[in-house]
């Protein structure tokens, strides 16, 4: 039997994630995959100067080393705007890409790009490919409302336009209801469960806003993002550095008028962007020009009942860890995507973990949290953080709605 061939991270880039109906609403989602798809490019030393300004249309590129790119694998959770045709195929074309590469969309809605990276490992692993660009996208300003079919023409009865840019719609009627429940009705529930109180909340969101706004001001997110041409937006939209666990404990719950605590202070806010990272085995550095930063040495994904969507992780990133032959001792940097405060810390709590190790640099409650790209986020910032402090361990982890987490293990590969 043919021995596996391990799959890297070589790099990752994403943009500035802008809140929903802010500085990004105007930039269409196949539009910021492009972006980060022609901002990984340029970030490659042997691929930078082969990138054409505008698509390639005349098929200049086939004979090129851009073509050496095995695949394009991007995530997004909506697909029913103006990124539906696949939006990795037509990010891969608008950036000016070879027509020869292909591109495949997949959808896990909150997990959607780790989910491709996931993908993307696999085929690495066996031996399929040596070089994929992975990532993810979504815009949630841009979401469409949507009018359902009718079953015949010109129908009597009235007809009810559906938002897409978030959670539950078009539900089949045979779906349980207890499964159904709105995102936040979830997590009120969830953290019934487990005991997670108010207090905890806000403290744990407000250092999330804290800990985002001085890792950006230290310049940790310097060589992790690029700025969106013709729009002004440095930072992350969503970051509210004087948020204190006392302002937010002033905040109104918002899906139950009484015993709530789910608030949009301990929630994640609704953004736009995009995220990409570079896979590849160890032949992808001489294609690059650049050395790989991490091993994907563990993976898995996990499920359970709808309505605890929150707590899938759990299982995920244990599983993970059991592929990876390690253990949460060995475990040094955490990236939970922060769907909400809630969810974060029924995770934290039931791995044990320290969470000073967890979202060191701010998570998806400050920065933000476009479904389709938050994946390669957390993904691409565990590689950073990893490569910074030399540690060797890390777990890149996120909830999805309908009950489901999935997880990623990094080996840093030049630990101390």
């Amino acid at each position: 039997m043919t021995a596996q061939t391990d799959a890297y991270i070589y790099d990752a880039v994403r943009t500035p994630f802008g809140k929903v109906g802010g500085a990004l609403a105007k930039t269409r989602p196949d539009d910021l995959a492009t972006v980060v798809v022609r901002e990984s490019v340029k970030r490659a030393p042997k691929l930078a100067g082969l990138l054409p300004d505008a698509p390639d249309t005349q098929g200049t590129g086939a004979g090129s080393d851009l073509a050496r790119i095995d695949e394009v694998v991007f995530g997004n959770a909506n697909g029913a705007g103006e990124e539906n045709r696949n939006v990795a195929r037509m990010a891969t074309l608008l950036a000016g890409l070879p027509t020869s590469i292909p591109g495949t969309t997949v959808n896990r809605l909150c997990g959607s790009s780790l989910d491709a990276a996931i993908i993307a490992s696999r085929q690495i692993n066996t031996g399929e490919a040596d070089l994929m660009l992975i990532g993810g996208v979504e815009s949630m300003s841009r979401a469409p409302w949507v009018l359902p079919k009718t079953e015949r023409p010109f129908p009597m009865h009235n007809l009810e336009l559906a938002n897409t840019t978030l959670g539950w719609r078009l539900v089949n009627r045979n779906m349980p209801k207890e499964w159904t429940v709105s995102l936040g009705e979830a997590t009120e529930q969830l953290r019934e469960k487990y005991g997670i109180d108010r207090e905890r909340m806000d403290a744990f969101a407000a250092n999330s806003h804290q800990l985002s706004a001085k890792a950006w001001d230290e310049g940790r997110y310097d060589n992790l993002t690029v700025a969106v041409p013709d729009v002004d937006l440095a930072r992350d939209e969503t970051i509210r550095p004087d948020s204190t666990a006392e302002s937010l404990s002033g905040l109104r719950t918002v899906f139950r008028k009484e015993n709530g605590m789910i608030t949009a202070g301990n929630s994640s806010p609704m953004n736009d962007g995009a995220s990409a990272a570079w896979l590849g085995s160890d032949k992808a550095a001489d294609i690059l020009g650049r050395q790989p930063l991490a091993r994907i040495a563990g993976r898995a994904t996990a499920a359970n009942e709808p309505q605890y969507f929150g707590y899938a992780p759990v299982d995920a990133a244990n599983k993970a860890l059991e592929r990876a032959g390690i253990t949460w001792d060995d475990v040094s940097a955490v990236e939970l995507n922060e769907a909400f405060a809630a969810q974060s810390l029924a995770c934290t709590d039931a791995w044990g973990v320290d969470l000073s190790i967890v979202n060191a640099w701010g998570g998806a409650i400050a920065i933000g949290h476009p479904l389709g790209a938050s994946g390669t986020r957390v993904l691409g910032t565990l590689a950073r953080r990893l490569e910074e402090s030399g540690d060797r361990w890390g777990v890149a982890a996120l909830c999805i709605g309908v009950g489901q987490g999935i997880a990623v293990v990094l080996e840093n590969v030049n630990a101390r």
